[in-house]
Order: C-alpha cells, then sequence, then structure tokens
C-alpha cells in the first residue's frame, strides 16, 4: 500500500482529527444546549461539575482517525484496546462520528440534538462513565485501572487468525508491572493461527502530576528496550497536525505491511525453526505529542499544553471566571466546527471520508461483543470420566488429575474451531492437568531444545509466571467470545485481586446493557491449596480469595468447594456451560477419598448444599441433637472422620452431616440469587440445634454469610486460622483445630448435657491430639489412625 497522502486525504483526515477534538472537549465541559456554539458561549452552557481527562484524548482521536483510514483502505477486521481508558470523550467522540454510537443508542442522533445529549450525558448523573467503559460500543477493556491493555489485546488476537488488534498504551500504563510483563506476549503469539497485535506506545510525557518513565529516556535507550522486548518500534513525533498526520499514515502503512509479511510467511506451510531464529519481530508505534495537544497553552499564567496540568480538566472555572470562559470559547472555535458539522450538526462529507462503515467500523466489530460469536462449549458426558464409588471413602483419586482427562476431551473437541485455552503460571502439570498435553502443547515461539516437553508452536495450554498476564489474556479471549480456564495455586490467586474486581464491574455492567450479549465465564480452578501446602509452608496458605470474591456483586460471583473427584467433574460441567459469572472452584490435587457416585455427585451439586444421610446417624424422624457441616475437601473428610469417632464412642447422639459446595447457598435468598430461605435453612441446619461447621477458609466468612439466620447463635465455625509451615498433612488441620479429634471435642462442650456425661471420650480427644504431636515428631509421618483412616460406616 502506498505510504504518501494526498492533500485530499490529508484535508480529510486533519477533519475528522479536528471533529473528534471537539466533540471530546464538548463532552468534557458543555450541557446541551448551545453545542455548536452558534450563539456566544454563556456560563449556563457549563457543566456546573466539570470531570473528565483532556490530556490522553488528542493522541486517542489521532490514532482512531488513522485506523479508520487503514480499516477502509484495506478493509481490514480491526478492533483497538485503549488503555488511556480515562479518555473515554475521545473513543465516544469518534463512535459518535461513525455511526455506531447512534446504531447503539438510538436517542443520541448524529445530530445538533444528538450532539448536545451526547455532551450532557458525559461525567454527569445518570449519564456515562468518564472512562471507556462497558457502556462504549466497541471497547472490551475499561481503563479505570491501568495495566491490562496489552494483556486483554493478546488474549483477543489469540486464535482470530484475521483479526488486528491495535492497543494504544500511555506511558503512564508503561510503568504497571502487569504491561511491563504483557511486552513478552508477543513470544505467545502463533503468527499462523492467531491475529496480530499491533502496540502504539503514546508517549506525551506525563501522569496525573509526575513526568513518566519512558518518555524521558533518550531515544536510542527506549529502541533498545522495546528491541529487547521483541519490537521493532517505529516513531512518530510531533506537534504540527499537517507533519503528524503524514508520518502517522506511514507509520500505519508500515507496520501493517510487515504484519502481513509475517503473516503471509507464517501461513506458507513452512515449519519454524526449532532454534526460535525465525520468530518474528513485530512491529510496533511509539508516537509522540504533546499532553493536552491543541488545547489551551497557557492558564493564568501558567504553561498547560505539553504539561501535567492538561491531565483533566484545563480550565477548571469557567462558570465563575470570565477569562477562563472566553479562553473555552476560543479553544472550541480553533476547532472550526462550522467546517466540520452543517447547520444541522450532522457530520460533513469531509469528516467521514475516511470512516469505514458497517461492521468495519471500531465501534460496531463484533468481536468487542463477544456474546455474538459465542459458541457452546463442547463438554463431553461426564459419565465416561467419573471414578466408580461402590461405597463412601474407599477409593482415592486426584481430583484435578480427573479433571484433567475432561478437559484434555474439551481441548480436542475444539481443536479445529480453537476456541478453549487453559492458562495458569507454569503449574498445568503441578496442578495434575497434564493430560491436556495429549490434545495441545504449551504455546511457545521462542527457541527450543532438547530437553522441551510439551512445547508446540500452536499450542492451546498458556503459561507465563505472571498472574497478571494470564488473567489479562483469558478475559481478552473471553470478551472476543471465546472460553477458558484459569488454573493457579489457591495462595497466589491473590495477585489478581484488582483485575478481577474490574472484570467483575465489566459482568455486572453489561447485564444491566441488552446490547451486550452474555460472554463465557470466567472460571478459575484454585488447587494446591492451604491445607495440602505443607511441603512449601506457611507462605503458600492462603484461602482468603474466597473472601474477597464474595464481597462482589453477588449476581455475578460463584464460590464452589466440591469435596471429591466427581463432584467437581459436576461443578466443572456447570461453570464451563455458564456465562457472565466468575466461577471460583477450589479443589485438592492431592489423593482424596470418593464420597458419591456420579448421579449423586450431580443432585448433590444442583442442591448446593445437602444432608449426607449414610454419613449421620439420625434415624425415625428424630431431629439430629447436633449438625456436623462442612465445605472443602479435607474439612469434608475430618468432618466424616468425627462423625464415625461419634459413631462409635457416642452411639445414642443422633448426627446430622450437612455438605456444602456452593458457598453462597448460605445467604438470605434476598442477597444472593443462590441463596436458600430461612425455611430452608432451617430445615437443612435446624434452628436451635449447635452446627459445628468445618470451613475450608477464614471461619468468619461462615459467620457472615450467615449471621441473620435463627440458628447463628448456635454456629461454631472451624477453618483456617493462619497457623501454618512445613509439615505433616494432618497436623495442618491439628494446628488450626480442624482436626477430627477437635471437632468431638467441640459437640461434647455445645451438646447441652454432653459435657459431663462424655466427658472421658473428650479426654480421650485430647490426648491422641497430644500423641499426635509427639508422634510426627519422632516419626515425620501421621498417626497410623490417620494415614490408615477409611470410612467403615
Amino acid at each position: 500500500m502506498p505510504s504518501g497522502l494526498t492533500d485530499e486525504e490529508l484535508s480529510a483526515l486533519d477533519a475528522h482529527w479536528r471533529a473528534a477534538n471537539y466533540l471530546a472537549v464538548g463532552q468534557i465541559y458543555l450541557l446541551d444546549a448551545n453545542p455548536l456554539l452558534t450563539e456566544p458561549l454563556r456560563p449556563e452552557h457549563v457543566k456546573p461539575r466539570l470531570l473528565g481527562h483532556w490530556g490522553t484524548s488528542p493522541g486517542l482521536n489521532l490514532v482512531h482517525t488513522h485506523l479508520n483510514r487503514v480499516v477502509k483502505a484495506r478493509d481490514l477486521d480491526a478492533i483497538c484496546v485503549w488503555g488511556p481508558g480515562h479518555g473515554g470523550p475521545a473513543v465516544l467522540a469518534n463512535s459518535w462520528l461513525e455511526g455506531s454510537y447512534t446504531h447503539t443508542y438510538p436517542d443520541i442522533t448524529r445530530d445538533r440534538d444528538g450532539m448536545g445529549r451526547l455532551f450532557r450525558q458525559f461525567s454527569f448523573p445518570g449519564g456515562v462513565p468518564s472512562h471507556v467503559a462497558p457502556e462504549t460500543p466497541g471497547s472490551i477493556h475499561e481503563g479505570g485501572e491501568l495495566g491490562y491493555a496489552l494483556s486483554h489485546a493478546y488474549g483477543a488476537a489469540f486464535d482470530n487468525p484475521d483479526l488486528l488488534v491495535t492497543c494504544v498504551i500511555g506511558d503512564g500504563e508503561a510503568e504497571t508491572g502487569p504491561l511491563a510483563t504483557s511486552w513478552h506476549s508477543d513470544k505467545f503469539l502463533d503468527p499462523a493461527h492467531d491475529g496480530a497485535v499491533l502496540p502504539v506506545l503514546h508517549l506525551n510525557g506525563y501522569k496525573i502530576a509526575n513526568p513518566t518513565v519512558l518518555a524521558r529516556l533518550p531515544e536510542d535507550e527506549l529502541d533498545a528496550l522495546l528491541h529487547g522486548y521483541g519490537h521493532d518500534p517505529i516513531h512518530v513525533t510531533g506537534d504540527e497536525p499537517a507533519a503528524v498526520h503524514r508520518a502517522m499514515a506511514a507509520a500505519m502503512d508500515t507496520a501493517l505491511d510487515r504484519i502481513a509479511a509475517i503473516q503471509r510467511a507464517a501461513r506458507g506451510g513452512g515449519a519454524p525453526a526449532a532454534d526460535g531464529a525465525d520468530r518474528p519481530r513485530w512491529p510496533m508505534i511509539v508516537l509522540r505529542t504533546p499532553k493536552g495537544w491543541t488545547g489551551p497553552a497557557e492558564v493564568d499564567g501558567l504553561p498547560v499544553e505539553g504539561t501535567w496540568r492538561a491531565h483533566q480538566v484545563p480550565l477548571s472555572e469557567v462558570r465563575t471566571n470570565p477569562d477562563h470562559l472566553r479562553q473555552l470559547e476560543e479553544w472550541l472555535l480553533s476547532y472550526r466546527p462550522a467546517e466540520l458539522f452543517d447547520d444541522a450538526g450532522r457530520p460533513r462529507e469531509q469528516v467521514l471520508a475516511c470512516v469505514p462503515s458497517g461492521e468495519r467500523r471500531l465501534g460496531a466489530n463484533p468481536h468487542t461483543n463477544g456474546g455474538l460469536l459465542l459458541r457452546d462449549l463442547p463438554v463431553p458426558d461426564l459419565d465416561g470420566f467419573a471414578v466408580p464409588v461402590e461405597r463412601p471413602g474407599t477409593g482415592l483419586h486426584e481430583p484435578t488429575r480427573v479433571l484433567g482427562r475432561l478437559l484434555e476431551e474439551v481441548m480436542a473437541r475444539t481443536a479445529e474451531r480453537r476456541d478453549f485455552r487453559i492458562v495458569g503460571p507454569d503449574e498445568t502439570a503441578s496442578n495434575r492437568l497434564d493430560a491436556v498435553y495429549a490434545a495441545s502443547g504449551k504455546s511457545w515461539q521462542e527457541r527450543l531444545v532438547d530437553t522441551d516437553e510439551h512445547l508446540d508452536r500452536h499450542g492451546r495450554v498458556m503459561e507465563i509466571l505472571s498472574e497478571h498476564t494470564c488473567q489479562g489474556w483469558l478475559e481478552g479471549y473471553l470478551l472476543t467470545g471465546r472460553h477458558g480456564l484459569f488454573s493457579c495455586y489457591e495462595a497466589f490467586v491473590h495477585i489478581v485481586d484488582s483485575m478481577v474486581n474490574q472484570h467483575i464491574k465489566w459482568l455486572r455492567t453489561t447485564r444491566r446493557l441488552p446490547w451486550r450479549r452474555p460472554i463465557a465465564s470466567l472460571n478459575y480452578l484454585l488447587t494446591s491449596h492451604v491445607w495440602r501446602q505443607d511441603h512449601n509452608g506457611f507462605s503458600h496458605q492462603d484461602p482468603g480469595f474466597i473472601d474477597h470474591i464474595l464481597n462482589k456483586s453477588p449476581e455475578v460471583v460463584r464460590v464452589y468447594l466440591p469435596p471429591d473427584a466427581n463432584t467437581l467433574l459436576s461443578v466443572a460441567e456447570h461453570a464451563l456451560a455458564s456465562r457472565d459469572y466468575v466461577n471460583v472452584i477450589v479443589a485438592g490435587k492431592q489423593p482424596c477419598f470418593d464420597w458419591l457416585p456420579m448421579d449423586a455427585a450431580r443432585a448433590h451439586c444442583a442442591r448446593g448444599a445437602g444432608i449426607w444421610e449414610w454419613a449421620g446417624t439420625e434415624d425415625g424422624g428424630r431431629e439430629p441433637d447436633v449438625v456436623l457441616a462442612c465445605a472443602g475437601d479435607v474439612p469434608t473428610q475430618e468432618v466424616l472422620a468425627a462423625a464415625q469417632l461419634l459413631r462409635h464412642h457416642l452411639p445414642e447422639l443422633a448426627v446430622r452431616v450437612v455438605n456444602v459446595v456452593d458457598l453462597a447457598r448460605l445467604l438470605p435468598e434476598k442477597e444472593h440469587p443462590h441463596g436458600m430461605s430461612d425455611a430452608q435453612y432451617d430445615a437443612l441446619f435446624t434452628a436451635d440445634r449447635p452446627v459445628i461447621f468445618a470451613y475450608h477458609g477464614y471461619p468468619w466468612l461462615i459467620h457472615r454469610l450467615a449471621y441473620r439466620r435463627t440458628g447463628h447463635r448456635d454456629l461454631h465455625v472451624r477453618g483456617y486460622k493462619e497457623i501454618g509451615t512445613t509439615t505433616t498433612p494432618f497436623d495442618m488441620v491439628v494446628g488450626n483445630d480442624l482436626d477430627r479429634y477437635r471437632l468431638v471435642m467441640d459437640v461434647i462442650d455445645r451438646v447441652p448435657g454432653l459435657a459431663v456425661r462424655a466427658a472421658p471420650v473428650r479426654q480421650l480427644m485430647e490426648d491422641t491430639r497430644l500423641r499426635h504431636r509427639g508422634w510426627i515428631r519422632a516419626h515425620g509421618t501421621d498417626l497410623p489412625e490417620v494415614a490408615d483412616w477409611r470410612w467403615d460406616g
């Protein structure tokens, strides 16, 4: 493609850019009465509260304008991830200009009245956010929190071979840890099966109040850094519009020509060299323009354009300061709106000359509304993967290894359609999911050596030792209409706490936008969990991600604690088929007792919580004296061992065993869609009998979920108490008072009339705990009666 602009093309690009700048300023400052400045600007035309970010908007408008040109000229399937999400005025302006905004919101018409409504709604009560948010057509990225733009962009490009994903990275965002790591995503991008990512590093010099690191680097040092990341940077620098337009057009054409050449070479059928010597060096653009470009050069005697003062609202006292009002009017008129919009407020033909049409518009591309493209995941019938259970608690399996065989089949069934990926930080095999390698290896574009295993140029298992990058990849993948699973050690998933916050907020907002179609749920498998980190110790013990998730929007979040392999299969089947949720599944990878056959596991998981009649000692319709409740695989084992001890030592005691898979069931039905009514809860846990609850995580979460229940005063929860070390598996539960002997003691302490009568039993339990401590220090293993325990009920 020719890179030189004709004068006519230059004029059209500049007109579009000026129109977008005018609309961006208008959104920050103006109400709806005088959108075209056809009368002198008065204080009452200006918003009483000025909110928004101007500084990055001119640069974003420039990128959008030039993307329009190449998309239309080359008929590209393209989207853009706008890293400086606080540049919302720019992206909204461009969406309105191209017509995708009016298509999505018909009341915001592409004329004078619609322009007024566009202005008024921005950062206004009842209106739209100032960021590039879910409400913004063409967005898959909420830029309120910085750091995730590039990983989102790569996630969108994976398995989308015809898609170009441009990603604008602000120089403030470029300082974040997640963004710095995500530069390595190009080592995982398969040019044969994936799309392309074109990073645009926008260096305008400043953050909110400080200069930025990359903007101050000497150019040769910056080039060395970016070259080291695997990119060939193309520089566009300046503040004279015509020269910048010509340079930007040439840069875009050069970058896209190089991308096309890389993809042609990769798709010609040749095998990549094992030494990685032919790994593509992808182009990127470094765009240097002044912060707040084309805005006020000086306000109140202080420089603004090209400084941190342009970051948000350069003129802050427009309603009360006549000089500021005059400057705002001059600023808006400097874009010559009469040349850009006709008398009815419609964009003139020249403004739209380079704008693509239909689904080629950046605000209308189906990939940015991924539910439009989503297909059901072909999950096979679980019966072919279930473990046999003739009697509860006699067989042992590693639950995640059993799940791995199911995921292998899902991976195989999606081999042609390529819409399912597993991500994780170097832990797929550690988490016992390595069966998937039979269907797909691990994505890798760097060099290979003889000792490597399971690396695959075209693989769909993705491992990088950055939870941030894994999360960003998967979010971008899901938001563009595909499916996936994030496998992680339980303690370290906290690294993405803030990222999942943003995704939950995105999902909650999109549920209120009928034009946003549901996407596949974000599924976490958390294993290597708190109770079986006896080899790694205290540093690897933290079950608090559950607490974090259950603080979030109840219509979006789900937490499951399957107690064995078959319940894990059932929960995973449900999660993989679900839409618009964040599902957290906590399951062990160590050998675990098999409690339920597949049919019973399905029924139990559908209920979310239920009585295990075979484990208790209720009979003849008699009400229980005590309820032993459990949630999690290790707590379930300890509760069943405690129930067995009670059956042996106190056979007259009526014990009910309740297992909880879905933690939200404990909430009242008015607080969560999965919550139980008070009548259901009381029927399960009773209203007035002691409940000893053995829980996987921090005990106070159960209290928080159930504090409104009638029987809460009788609820006693055992869980993790921040007691951890390198020790035996059973010593972990003893140290946290979650063990079977402690649970029996709790029953004796809390069932009325039992303390005196069962004092010898209580003493036996306490003595056994003491004997355990001496045993493990002498032998380094758990007591034989613990290590060899089986359910004999």
